[in-house]
Order: structure tokens, then C-alpha cells, then sequence
């Protein structure tokens, strides 16, 4: 794991873009076609503004994965995670090889998670852009988060200070709106990815970031795994990395 404090969120979103395209341009290089995972919320905002905005990557040879999806949320609300990604990347980058977008609504969410898995299972993801939760969640992994369960995806229960993150961020109402289930990426799923792009910005993730960086390795600290991974760039402002102790590995 690298991890860097850029100036502020917007060079944030800025460096971890200019990474994530350096590296999905690579994998297209070698392989002709690339596969990669997005995911959701307030700390993607300006990573995925900026994604959109460089030209070099041929997105018509781009396959996308969720990377999380609430169970039971109906396809027209705000808050479900595959209308963010409609709106905020998929209309607006050139036509893309294929986007696998979770039905959240499924009758049977278990055979929707077995469907996800069949798409995903085998197929190598180049890269991964992804956050902390406040919690120090890893996709809808909330502590203790099962770091042996080997299947791509799982369902999860949500904890209530996930549930409390959601609502805090103005997706819902109030926290009884908040789904108590997700589809998530599982946390052997995510450390099988090649590189791993995490957006992690705002005072309120400060102390998600220093467990993850300076912390144990523990399910305690879901987010902690990714010091074991050897391809992992976490990009950082200086609200969420006040916590630190240790010396940065500066860019911006």
C-alpha cells in the first residue's frame, strides 16, 4: 500500500484518476480489453469527475463491475448506487464494452448474487477504484468483516454506523429508510484485483484511514487488508490523513 496526501479533494480526485486511467490504459495494452470495479458515495465524486473527463482510454473496450448494491431499493430511487454510476460515468464516457449493473430490486437477491458471480468469477479485474466507510468498511464489508469467505460477491447486514454514514451524506432521510442488506463485493474478491485505486477524503474518515494505514491488519479495520496488498494507491487530503503519524509519500 501507497498512500499520498494530496492538497486538497479536488487534486485528490485529480491524482487518483491520472493513476486509475494510467492503469486501465496499461491493462489494454497487454490484454486489448480491461475490467474494472466502481464504486459509490460522496468520497467518489471528484475521482469520478475526473475519470470521465481524460480522453486516452478506449471505453469501448472497458468492462465494469459494481462494486455494491442495497437490496430492495426500487430502480428509480436517488440513492441506488446504479443510477449514481449511470449518471455520473456511464453517460458520460464514449460507449463501453459492457457495464454488469446489479438488479437491486430482485426478487431473490440470493440468485441475483449467484448471477453477479458467475459474470465475475474467473474474470481478472485490472483495477479497482473504491472508498473507506466511516466505519472503515471496505465495499459493504463492515466490521468484523469476513476475510476468508472466497465467493466475488456475498450478502451483507448493514451496521448501524454504516447505515448512520448513508443517511449522513444525504442519500436518505433518515436512518429507518436505509436498507439493512447490500450485495458486496467480498474482501478476498477485492485483494484478487491487480491495483487497487481507493478515494478516501474528508476529517470524518480520518480515523477509518489511520486504522487502515497505521493500524493492525484486522477484520476490526476491514479497510487495514489493503496493507497486504501489493498494488494498493491510496490518495488522501489533509483532513483524512490528520490522524497520521507516520511520514507521507506526498504527490500533487
Amino acid at each position: 500500500m501507497l498512500y499520498y496526501v494530496c492538497p486538497n479533494k479536488t487534486e485528490l480526485g485529480i491524482e487518483a484518476a491520472k493513476k486509475g486511467t494510467e492503469l486501465i490504459t496499461q491493462a489494454l495494452e497487454k490484454n486489448g480489453t480491461a475490467n474494472i470495479v466502481l464504486a459509490t458515495g460522496a468520497s467518489q465524486f471528484e475521482m469520478l469527475k475526473q475519470l470521465v473527463e481524460y480522453k486516452v482510454v478506449d471505453w469501448s473496450r472497458v468492462t465494469v463491475f459494481q462494486l455494491e448494491e442495497y437490496i430492495g431499493l426500487n430502480k428509480d430511487h436517488p440513492a441506488l448506487f446504479r443510477k449514481y454510476l449511470h449518471d455520473r460515468f456511464e453517460t458520460k464516457v464514449a460507449r463501453l464494452k459492457a457495464f454488469h449493473y446489479f438488479i437491486g430490486d430482485a426478487k431473490d437477491p440470493r440468485a441475483e448474487c449467484l448471477r453477479m458471480n458467475k459474470l465475475l468469477g474467473g474474470v481478472e479485474v485490472h483495477v479497482a477504484f473504491l472508498g473507506f466507510g466511516e466505519n472503515s468498511h471496505l465495499a459493504f464489508n463492515d466490521p468484523p468483516a469476513d476475510f476468508e469467505i472466497k465467493d466475488p460477491y456475498i450478502i451483507v447486514n448493514l451496521d448501524e454506523n454504516c447505515r448512520k454514514q448513508q443517511m449522513g451524506e444525504g442519500w436518505f432521510k433518515t436512518v429507518a429508510d436505509v436498507p439493512t442488506s447490500a450485495i458486496s463485493m467480498s474482501i478476498s474478491q477485492i485483494m484478487r484485483c491487480k491495483a487497487i485505486i481507493a478515494s478516501v477524503p474528508d476529517e470524518r474518515k480520518a480515523k477509518a484511514v489511520h486504522c487502515a494505514i497505521e493500524g493492525p491488519v484486522s477484520p476490526d479495520c476491514p479497510s487495514s487488508i489493503l496493507q497486504m496488498h501489493n498494488n494498493c494507491f491510496v490518495y488522501l487530503d489533509p483532513p483524512s490523513a490528520s490522524l497520521l503519524q507516520g511520514k507521507s509519500k506526498y504527490r500533487g
